[in-house]
């Protein structure tokens, strides 16, 4: 495991606690992804972002990181990110809601799991 892409599950991590405040911040998911203005579109950035960390370490050939995740979550959040980029008002908000409620809490355990190893 690299320096350079343990890095890359800090920033993972990082992101989703960043969407983890702000729907916290909002009261609950469906509040935060009414929010047109400020909360849903920095859940988007941030959900894209992650899928981008993932997208890095594939290019990377960094197996020995990207054997903990599930190869089917993280091709959807790869999906998920190329919905945003390229039909952002298309955006199926349910499956936003689905992935912050489910997804997200087990690339979070993976990611500190990760972290906690190569410490």
């Amino acid at each position: 495991m690299s320096k350079e892409s343990i890095s890359k599950v800090y920033l993972i991590l990082e992101k989703i606690e960043y969407i983890e405040e702000i729907v916290e911040n909002s009261g609950n998911i469906v509040k935060a992804l009414e929010d047109f203005v400020t909360q849903r579109p920095a859940i988007l950035m941030h959900l894209t972002a992650i899928a981008e960390q993932f997208n890095k370490l594939k290019q990377e050939h960094a197996d020995d990181i990207l054997d903990t995740f599930d190869e089917e979550d993280v091709k959807g959040m790869y999906d998920v990110r190329t919905y945003i980029a390229h039909d952002y008002e298309g955006v199926n908000l349910a499956i936003v809601e689905w992935i912050i409620r489910n997804g997200l809490p087990k690339f979070k355990e993976q990611c500190q799991d990760l972290i906690n190893r190569y410490e």
